[in-house]
């Protein structure tokens, strides 16, 4: 007995599947937390390291007593607008739904998918979320075959469109973002709307969704240090996600409970192939400036570049040179452009033409990036910011602010 568990230590349960051995999944989803649960029959893995565990220690229904054994699909649900459904997890099987909520099942379930999801076919292969904002509303997207039921919350109503040039998706996910239809033990990401598949696909799954010998996990990005911190631009949009751009990277405040991490910021805004010098967001838009050009991207449905861009900073700020940094406060209509090191140069967005209407020295130099939000005015000069209640205080005061370290709890970095 002793040897048997000594070799089970060694070599791992030959009873239990192994996901770096290449299988192919039933079912993602995280839960209410954050977790990702990755399910193959009747055992699922807990997050991107660790060996499979049985599917019902943690959802005690997922049996074969209770005849599923395994899932077809499933979700976690967003809907804000309707907290008893926020945040809970969808299980499909056969012409079934299970609810949970923090690994319990919900009263009155298991129901007929009928009942839950008017419209929506039995006998699924996928299911992933879709909030506003990546989707037009908040939906989820249903997948059989090459057909995508995408289920308006809302109003019940469903459309059908056929994605053929997707492979039939065996799991579905949502992560940072972005959507990935998993088939074999690979992974292809598409755009949630127009199913449209950029880049080179497909990716072995081992490579970026679970940590395996001998295997790559994600791009490499590691979170940085406090201390060792520098930004080349940050923003919040008006859906309040707040991004951090470094590099060739960004990152995104607001999904830290599935992770901080860094990704390409050709992985959002393609056409931005060299990094950014500033952004601001402006009436559901993100304005990001490279050089003297200028890329403006509708915040809707997953940033889209709106056509006739990029444009010079000329063209459409009426200012020339690099930038600094930019900001924008909420729900003003003025950006505050910083050059030079040490100017800020006011321009109207509602005026046409825009020109500067205000030029001023700051008491800093130089600038790396700049937020402008309720606690007023940061900027960020390596790893440390200097904060002002105001623009207005900002541009007539001549002391320069106190420095103050820069936090986990403002950027996601580690102390």
């Amino acid at each position: 007995t002793q040897l048997f568990r000594k070799e089970v230590e060694l070599c791992g349960d030959a009873s239990l599947p192994d996901r770096c051995a290449g299988i192919e999944f039933d079912a993602i989803t995280p839960d209410e937390k954050g977790n990702t649960f990755f399910f193959k029959g009747a055992h699922l893995w807990k997050g991107f390291a660790g060996p499979a565990v049985l599917s019902n220690e943690s959802f005690k229904e997922l049996d074969d007593i209770h005849h599923i054994g395994h899932v077809d699909a499933a979700f976690r649900m967003h809907n804000k607008d309707n907290l008893d459904d926020h945040d809970h997890i969808y299980f499909f099987l056969d012409d079934k739904v299970f609810s949970y909520y923090n690994h319990t099942l919900e009263d009155g379930y298991p129901k007929g998918i009928q009942d839950d999801f008017p419209g929506v076919p039995t006998h699924l292969d996928a299911a992933v979320e879709c909030p506003q904002g990546e989707c037009m509303t908040d939906s989820v997207l249903f997948f059989k075959g090459n057909d995508v039921h995408v289920y308006d919350i809302s109003t019940k109503a469903v459309k059908t469109k056929q994605w053929s040039h997707l492979p039939v998706c065996t799991a579905a996910f949502r992560w940072l973002e972005h959507y990935y239809c998993f088939h074999g033990n690979n992974f292809t990401r598409f755009h949630p709307v127009s199913g449209e598949v950029n880049g080179t696909y497909p990716k072995d799954a081992r490579n970026y969704f679970m940590r395996c010998p001998n295997f790559g996990h994600g791009a490499g990005h590691k979170v940085p240090k406090c201390s060792e911190t520098k930004l080349d631009a940050i923003t919040t949009d008006d859906a309040g996600k707040t991004y951090l751009f470094s590099g060739p990277n960004y990152m995104r405040l607001d999904t830290r409970r599935d992770g901080l991490h860094g990704f390409q910021i050709t992985r959002t805004w393609k056409e931005v192939t060299q990094g950014v010098d500033a952004v601001f967001s402006y009436d559901n838009k993100i304005y990001l400036i490279k050089g003297d050009q200028i890329y403006i991207y509708k915040g809707a449905a997953h940033y889209t570049l709106i056509e006739g861009y990029p444009k010079t900073l000329k063209e459409e700020l009426g200012i020339e040179g690099t930038v600094d940094a930019a900001f924008v406060c909420p729900n003003e209509h003025i950006v505050h452009i910083i050059q030079d090191g040490n100017r800020m140069r006011d321009v109207d967005l509602t005026a046409t033409p825009r020109v500067i209407n205000r030029d001023v020295p700051l008491p800093i130099s130089p600038i790396d990036a700049a937020l402008c939000g309720a606690d007023g005015i940061n900027l960020f000069k390596g790893s440390e910011y200097y904060n002002y209640e105001s623009a207005m205080i900002l541009a007539m005061g001549r002391i320069r602010a106190i420095p103050k370290p820069v936090t986990s709890a403002m950027i996601g970095c580690e102390d």
